[in-house]
């Protein structure tokens, strides 16, 4: 058996998957694909794996272009043993080459011996949207964001598991998955044809799971093993990647860093519209992750211990997709963080949105998304001029408003950080807050003026998203508008000049946040 054949021959450690064997030498890795078809991917011929190992090797270059070293044949000699390498004349299999990356640095890994960090989840949130703005989108791309293109899927996972999901969920508990999947489906059609407009459909990753994630202590990450198989299982909305992460991280007991990944990465994409989608995502990718696994645990060809563990891990995903729809964790609320420029309402409003477990959308980025300009490109012109001029202001308050609103129709609070240097401005806050009948906070930031302007100083030699710079700091101060129509309930001053964390303490006496030992 070529898979035995392959082990004698060195100190391979093998890993195996419900369609590949994956041979892990030291410093090499290879994997051959099983001869299965499985209805939605077909390994059965010799001629199919190739062309699988080598689609692998092309798109996995996408994400990590050091590590996939190409195709190389498995042949077998005179007596019929097999061997990886040469004549591809001989080939009787044909496997992936690749650099084997230190397990240490594989996300998986880090969650378990509590060594990922929200900036390691920051780093793979900004590679995955930087990935997915220059992925391909297209009309043929599009066509799979459809309502019917996602209903196959979602009907295909029902069928398929149809006579197996009783050994894991009871049959009630069966029904309300399909149900809510359905009903989501049905009831907002309007939301997947706006993400269609939007150009949201691309072509992404599909398997997005932390054990294919590696991120060195340089914070360089790696993404391996993207959907090589089946097209339609990748084209897709780039929420149903997103979604497959956050679901693997809440799946591994992480659910803050699961919502952290979430606000980084609409932070980085400008992509908040994806929030009211994410949690339907969620539920079908943990049926996928479920339905893979159903597979595995009755595979006669795996080892008993994978079979064993793989009918644990199933149940597992299976109650997550039931469980992903069951909003709230936390009680909502819309806060305001603002103060004038360099009064440290970014950093606030930050930090903030990680202890809320949710989104901060700010104006400055908003303002270059809506400019169409990258967020570090410099919009600077006199005060109230040019991208800055007043009409411009307000067309960016209320996009700001309205992505708040996409973020809060998810079952998530909010954290807006803005000047909100009028009271026109914080009425709109609060509007947003009394639409959703939830706590509306404004969070004034403060600092010394001989603070504020060296910290403005410090700004001129950076490069930020922020465009606030000196030359104008007196204007801004001038038109600012005190906070006295919020009553004492709604407001709360912080001085900036005083440690984040002293500050935060204090907004988590007012400000719904995660319960101590949540996110441990």
């Amino acid at each position: 058996m070529l898979k035995d054949d392959l082990l004698r021959q060195s100190d391979f450690e093998l890993a195996e998957t419900h369609i590949s064997w994956v041979f892990l030498g030291d410093r090499e890795v290879w994997k051959v694909k099983k001869p299965v078809d499985l209805g939605f991917l077909d390994f059965s011929s010799q001629a199919k794996r190739k062309a699988a190992c080598e689609a692998e090797v092309r798109l996995n270059k996408r994400l990590a272009p050091d590590v996939y070293l190409g195709v190389v044949p498995v042949t077998k000699d005179d007596v019929g043993h097999h061997f990886l390498g040469g004549d591809e004349d001989r080939a009787v299999d044909w496997a992936v080459h690749m650099r084997r990356l230190a397990d240490a640095d594989r996300a998986d890994m880090r969650v378990e011996e509590d060594r990922l960090t929200p900036d390691h989840v920051e780093a793979l949130a900004q590679r995955i949207a930087a990935f997915h703005a220059d992925a391909r989108c297209d009309t043929e791309t599009a066509e799979f964001g459809t309502i019917e293109s996602i209903r196959v899927n979602v009907e295909e996972n029902f069928a398929q598991t149809r006579q197996t999901i009783q050994a894991h969920l009871t049959p009630a508990e069966a029904r309300q998955i399909e149900d809510r999947q359905r009903g989501f489906l049905e009831n907002h059609q309007d939301r997947f044809r706006a993400r269609i407009a939007t150009g949201r459909i691309r072509d992404g990753h599909g398997d997005l799971r932390l054990n294919q994630m590696y991120i060195d202590d340089a914070g360089n990450a790696r993404i391996l093993d993207c959907i090589e198989f089946n097209e339609r299982f990748r084209y897709a909305d780039v929420c149903a990647d997103v979604a497959f992460l956050a679901m693997d991280l809440a799946w591994h007991g992480r659910a803050d860093l699961a919502e952290h990944f979430l606000s980084r990465y609409a932070r980085y994409s400008g992509d908040y519209d994806l929030y009211p989608l994410v949690d339907f995502y969620e539920s079908y990718r943990a049926f996928v992750r479920g339905k893979v696994l159903s597979i595995l645990s009755r595979d006669d060809t795996a080892g008993a211990h994978t079979r064993a563990e793989a009918v644990q891990e199933t149940r597992r995903y299976y109650l997550l997709a039931l469980a992903a729809e069951r909003r709230p964790v936390l009680p909502r609320a819309v806060v305001a963080v603002g103060g004038i420029i360099a009064s440290g309402k970014s950093t606030v409003a930050s930090q903030l949105a990680a202890e809320m477990g949710t989104a901060v959308v700010d104006t400055d980025r908003t303002r270059k998304n809506l400019l169409g300009v990258d967020p570090t490109v410099s919009l600077r012109d006199g005060a109230w001029q040019g991208a800055y001029r007043q009409g411009m202001t307000e067309l960016v308050y209320r996009e700001l408003f309205r992505r708040g609103n996409a973020v809060l129709e998810s079952g998530r609070g909010v954290a807006l950080d803005a000047s909100f240097g009028s009271r026109a401005q914080r009425d709109g806050a609060r509007r947003l807050a009394a639409g959703h009948e939830v706590p509306f906070f404004f969070v004034e930031c403060r600092a010394d003026e001989a603070l504020l302007r060296e910290r403005l100083r410090d700004r001129e030699r950076q490069t930020g998203v922020s465009d606030a710079r000196l030359d104008i700091f007196e204007q801004v101060v001038a038109r600012w508008e005190p906070a006295g129509e919020l009553a004492p309930d709604e407001r709360l001053v912080l001085d900036t000049s005083q440690p984040l964390e002293k500050n935060i303490e204090a907004l988590r006496e007012q400000v719904p946040t995660w319960p101590p030992g949540m996110t441990e």
